[in-house]
């Protein structure tokens, strides 16, 4: 079989070289890169992000990050999300009293945590759903988290004949949104690149998907 084309959005987010060497060890044939061809055109289009939520969104602004997930989603070509690069899915994000729109593929806002120690940081257990496709045969692992805010709240209302997203929870203080399955567009709060055997295999999982 050939390995499937990644393409791994590089638009100045950090942490991006170990995010490909995990996508390489799952399988994948990876590309670094912000050319909107190349990332409209791969099998899947993987979005990182560490830091702000206003810093992610600005970077992501800066080379259209919105018009090419836009323009994939709409030709149901899978996308994944990590970390911030989850958050900034949702409509907006609240931190430290700013307001900062996101790319609005979901309805919802990203908050702090509620928690007594911040930032959440480091191994945990998940809730995943029932039938995910991501967590297939690693739902009982346990996932490397480095964030203090999250969607906390899902919204959005699907009806038949499509499908119901599959939302996986996890918790530190509050509950959150550890990952979501909609459709072509996935995304983790957590990062799978720094999780260990099980992050491999939920990236092979993805994979599995495109």
């Amino acid at each position: 079989m050939i390995a499937p084309s990644v393409v791994l959005l590089d638009y100045g987010s950090g942490n991006v070289h170990s995010a490909a060497k995990a996508l390489e060890l799952a399988g994948a044939r990876v590309t670094l890169t912000a050319d909107r061809s190349a990332a409209e055109a791969a099998d899947g289009l993987v979005v990182p992000g560490v830091g702000a939520f206003e810093a992610v969104a600005t970077q992501l602004a800066a080379v259209r990050g919105g018009a090419i997930v836009e323009k994939r989603l709409t030709g149901s070509r899978p996308v994944l999300g990590i970390c911030v690069g989850m958050q900034v899915l949702f409509e907006h994000g609240v931190e430290r009293g700013n307001d900062t729109p996101g790319l609005g593929e979901w309805p919802g806002v990203v908050t702090e945590l509620d928690a007594p120690i911040l930032p959440h940081m480091g191994w945990n257990t998940v809730e995943a759903a029932e039938g995910s496709r991501l967590f297939a045969g690693i739902a009982d692992e346990r996932f490397y988290f480095v964030h203090s805010y999250a969607a906390q709240d899902w919204t959005l209302e699907v009806h038949d004949p499509f499908p119901k997203p599959q939302l996986t929870w996890a918790t530190h203080g509050s509950r959150f949104l550890a990952a979501v399955e909609n459709g072509p567009l996935a995304a983790t709060q957590f990062h799978p690149e720094k999780s260990g055997e099980a992050g491999i295999r939920l990236l092979k999982n993805w994979l599995g998907t495109l």
